[in-house]
């Protein structure tokens, strides 16, 4: 039941996101990894079924996702609020998004880790959960490099630098801190579901 609210929650927000954004070009980069992996957990759900937290999680970050290509990262409402209520000097929606790509990538790397690896309960598990999530972020920052490199301006409101030189590290440590964040306030939870499901 939680698959089917999930999806139908997933692709609402997706139809949602594409009617009209802010930049066509932007919101099929953003949208991507969505379009790539939701058929991926649709057509492996019979043999490969995930824990529901993992399902949420990645119901989560699509929606992170879908709603910062609706509106360029650096034009997403909620940003500006939080912008103004903090007195921030930029649109930090941006910097969610990177948390959230260590932050869901870490339970999706254990889960497939400890069903398919020797890692199970092993003490190695964390650290490689966290190389693969900043592995994945190294390679999205190569692909927002890449992008830019072969669309020139085009591609200016996918990186979303805001003019941050930092910008490029900004996002690879967060994903950092969202993997281990992830790791320290999930395992044990994420632990249980995977007993539940038998594994």
């Amino acid at each position: 039941m939680l698959s089917r609210v999930l999806l139908l929650l997933v692709v609402a927000v997706l139809a949602w996101s594409g009617v009209h954004p802010t930049d066509r070009f932007t919101w099929w980069l953003e949208v991507a990894p969505v379009l790539i992996g939701l058929p991926i957990v649709i057509f492996t759900a019979r043999r490969f079924p995930l824990t529901p937290l993992l399902q949420v999680l990645l119901a989560i970050h699509a929606i992170i996702l879908m709603v910062g290509g609706r509106y360029t990262y650096a034009e997403v409402p909620l940003g500006f609020w939080v912008r103004d209520a903090l007195g921030l000097a930029r649109n930090h929606y941006d910097r969610l998004g990177h948390f959230a790509q260590g932050f869901v990538p870490a339970i999706l790397a254990r889960e497939i880790l400890w069903r398919t690896s020797p890692l199970k309960g092993s003490r190695w598990l964390p650290f490689v959960v966290v190389s693969i999530c900043l592995a994945f972020s190294a390679t999205y920052e190569l692909i927002e490099w890449m992008t830019a490199v072969i669309s020139g301006s085009g591609a200016t409101a996918f990186l979303g630098t805001q003019g941050d030189v930092w910008d490029t590290q900004w996002d690879m440590f967060l994903a950092l801190v969202g993997a281990i964040t992830s790791l320290v306030l999930l395992s044990g939870v994420h632990a249980r579901e995977l007993k539940r499901l038998g594994v």
